[in-house]
């Protein structure tokens, strides 16, 4: 039994009943109650429902497309076969973007992603390490600096994990039973299910990168 359900409600309108009214068996009584019940019930998960559209990190189906238009004007369409959570992820990465700074850049690829990405501006000194102190070394700092290459970063941004083609199997791997891989098709960008692809991931970087700046960007997995 869990809070609201139909076996839930007639427990409660049984605990609002008069002690000594009835016998220990009423099936009577208990046919009427179970159908209050089931209208107390579905009153209920509509209300929880409801609840959840109120918000975008948790709302879901239509509603989720109904907010990416009021925010975004159908410019953030859902793909084919996207999944909520996959949607929301792009809803958010692109609603009230922090733009122009590197903090940005790295929020709007986490909420992308999940993943942080990898970023050196060789002009900065934070990243490229100096002369007496502890920032100098191999595997200490990004790399080398250069004020040769002022207003760039080069940007490694990373793909979300657990995302991909369900079912289908690459070359020499093993196929049989229900809910395994399977060898019988090609695969194709048309299947992937809940996928940020790349194109996302540079339309994000594009939405807040500074005009009149170079990101170099490299996407790994």
């Amino acid at each position: 039994m869990d809070i609201g359900d139909q076996q839930d409600m007639v427990s409660r309108l049984k605990a609002l009943l008069p002690g000594g009214w009835f016998r220990d068996s009423t099936p009577v009584l208990d046919g009427v109650l179970n159908g209050i019940g089931w209208a107390l019930a579905a009153v209920y998960g509509l209300a929880a429902y409801a609840r959840l559209q109120t918000r975008i990190s948790t709302a879901t189906d239509g509603f989720l497309d109904l907010i990416s238009f009021d925010f975004f004007r159908g410019s953030l369409p859902r793909k084919h076969q996207d999944a909520d959570s996959a949607f929301r992820m792009r809803i958010l990465a692109q609603l009230l973007l922090e733009k122009g700074t590197r903090r940005g850049l790295i929020r709007v690829l986490q909420l992308l992603t999940g993943r942080t990405p990898w970023v050196f501006e060789p002009s900065r000194a934070a990243d490229a390490g100096c002369y007496n102190t502890n920032t100098m070394g191999y595997g200490v700092a990004g790399g080398y600096g250069s004020l040769a290459l002022p207003f760039q970063a080069f940007v490694v941004a990373y793909r979300p994990t657990g995302q991909g083609i369900p079912f289908i199997a690459g070359y020499n791997s093993p196929e049989g039973a229900y809910s395994t891989p399977s060898q019988t098709e090609y695969a194709n960008p048309s299947l992937i299910q809940g996928a940020v692809t790349d194109a996302d991931i540079y339309a994000a970087i594009d939405a807040v990168q500074p005009e009149g700046t170079i990101i170099w960007t490299r996407i790994s997995s």
